[in-house]
């Protein structure tokens, strides 16, 4: 017997529990400081992969596209990531170099939403961020070739096969590609949820001057 997606779906409750209060009034006068109290008691809750994010882009023709990737630091510059510039994603960037991030921390009922224009960083630099992770990651950024055509699985594990073997035998192999972004934000949206869906949204906004605190209604 099928399963009845509507039926499910309406099974389903969010938030059944006690959430954090936020007061946005005693909130810092920038955002950075907010994300990183954030995504510490994120993780502090034991949420589950709390760097991952959810990163939309758009195409040459103003399509939208979205994916989950995973976070590399969020400093003064912006929020981070990597991928290789030839992936679906970056010849996206390089036609339209705007891009949005959203965070989903569901231990909390809260989100974290970021947009603005994206810069690259060195090429030494990207290099420096892929060789200070895993060993499988730097196998899968030398197998490279992310967002063409696959033939088979087979061809997937044998390129893999070599790449491993290669990122053990010379762990600072370069992967001329692999390239490190960052959204330096325009926009960035804290959301509280609330049990009685008196969610708390508070935007900040960049001006000539600084930064700019809002709230929304929910």
């Amino acid at each position: 017997m099928g399963t009845d997606l509507h039926e499910l779906l309406r099974s389903l409750r969010v938030w059944d529990t006690e959430l954090p209060g936020f007061d946005p009034s005693a909130a810092p006068a920038e955002p950075l400081p907010l994300f990183e109290q954030w995504f510490a008691e994120a993780v502090t809750a034991g949420q589950t992969e709390p760097h991952t994010v959810a990163l939309a882009t758009a195409d040459e023709d103003g399509l939208p596209d979205v994916r989950t990737v995973m976070l590399h630091g969020a400093d003064a510059e912006g929020w981070s990531f990597a991928t290789h510039s030839t992936s679906r994603k970056g010849r996206q960037l390089a036609a339209r170099p705007y891009a949005a991030l959203g965070f989903y921390w569901p231990v909390h009922g809260r989100q974290v939403r970021v947009r603005g224009p994206v810069t690259v960083a060195p090429p030494e630099e990207s290099q420096a961020d892929l060789h200070a992770r895993s060993t499988g990651a730097l196998a899968a950024a030398l197998v490279g070739r992310q967002s063409e055509v696959l033939e088979s699985t087979e061809e997937l594990t044998r390129a893999s096969e070599v790449a491993w073997e290669r990122a053990q035998r010379e762990p600072d192999a370069a992967a001329p590609s692999w390239t490190l972004y960052r959204v330096a934000p325009d926009e960035v949206e804290f959301f509280q949820g609330d049990e009685r869906r008196r969610h708390v949204r508070l935007t900040y906004r960049r001006t000539g001057s600084g930064w700019v605190k809002q709230l929304l209604w929910p």
